[in-house]
């Protein structure tokens, strides 16, 4: 059993759930996005701008010759729907074998129909629509954009229109201060827009989310709670609850449905060197791409490099999967919330 009363098998727990998955990629798009999100991890334009400008029609063709290796093939980084290659890429992921191709987006561009029509020509079948609230008030407020919440609103009707043919709608939702208390208006808005899972995405502690960090980032402790009395009132009603909290310490969850307790799946990517950050230790170790001009980064790469762990976690249950916690809230809340689960 688990602290919330419900039966834990080896299946349902999420330490063999993060254990076993399967490695997604993710092919970086370019460095425009048409929202300006207060909490967007992607401050350093500058440097994505490089980053992401490596992405060729040949590197994708190498990325995607190794597509074997992955569960998943995902477009990210900046908006997607601003680069015009990218029907032209998700074509070739499709031609590649991919089973799974996806993209993390704000939907703005979804709300045309025969865009979206195109994308799922090509071979898209699974969405990611970020989508920070219930309300335009809520939404626009966080991204900055007024009228965002309308267009990104009319992508998620646009793409669930086309589920009957086997296309996945999930949605992020970015866990703030200004949203925490909305979290079972948020879900039931979704969900009654043919959403599939709503997953809660606590802030990634880097970019804007350190520059604003003080105003916005509840500590772990308030989400958890609030998380455990959303999902009660929602069990009572449908079961599973299709919601999940994601990139948050498991050690302050242990309140959660099992079900409901998610993780940020295990992903990689490749960009030129960059003598500008120190991610990884040894880039010539990493060294990729048809001619060695891109490096293997890997989720884990930034875990080690911002989030630590004490020795009191090697106790933990967890922690073999732990990603640690982000240096920046240790330096304002400390380890007295983090107790090891054993």
């Amino acid at each position: 059993m688990d602290a919330a009363g419900h039966s834990v098998t080896v299946e349902d727990d999420v330490t063999a759930r993060i254990a076993g998955q399967k490695p997604r990629v993710h092919i970086l798009t370019g460095t425009v996005c048409n929202n300006n999100c207060i909490f967007c991890m992607e401050e350093d334009r500058d440097g994505r701008r490089v980053t992401n400008s490596a992405t060729t029609d040949e590197s994708v063709r190498w990325i995607l010759g190794r597509q074997a290796n992955y569960e998943e093939v995902c477009f990210t980084s900046g908006e997607p729907t601003t680069n015009p290659r990218l029907p032209h890429w998700v074509r070739m992921a499709k031609q590649a074998g991919a089973r799974f191709i996806s993209m993390m987006t704000n939907g703005r561009a979804l709300s045309y129909d025969a865009y979206t029509r195109g994308l799922l020509a090509s071979g898209l079948n699974r969405f990611y629509v970020s989508i920070h609230g219930h309300t335009a008030k809520l939404h626009d407020g966080l991204t900055r954009t007024p009228g965002s919440f309308v267009q990104t609103l009319a992508g998620i009707d646009t793409v669930a229109r086309y589920k009957r043919h086997g296309i996945a709608l999930h949605t992020s939702t970015v866990v703030t201060r200004r949203n925490l208390p909305h979290l079972a208006e948020i879900y039931a808005f979704l969900r009654a827009h043919a959403v599939d899972q709503v997953v809660f995405n606590v802030m990634q502690a880097n970019g804007r989310a350190n520059t604003y960090f003080d105003q916005l980032f509840p500590t772990y402790t308030e989400i958890a709670a609030e998380a455990a009395a959303f999902l009660t009132d929602a069990n009572r009603r449908e079961r599973p609850v299709q919601a999940y909290f994601v990139d948050i310490p498991l050690c302050t969850t242990t309140m959660l449905p099992d079900h409901n307790r998610g993780y940020v799946e295990n992903y990689e990517h490749f960009e030129p060197p960059n003598p500008g950050h120190d991610i990884v230790a040894d880039p010539d170790s990493r060294r990729a791409g048809a001619h060695g001009e891109l490096v293997q980064i890997r989720r884990s790469d930034l875990d080690d490099s911002a989030r630590h762990k004490r020795p009191e976690c090697g106790t933990c249950r967890h922690d073999r999967v732990c990603e640690g916690v982000w240096g920046n809230y240790l330096r304002r809340h400390g380890w007295a919330e983090f107790v090891p689960v054993t």
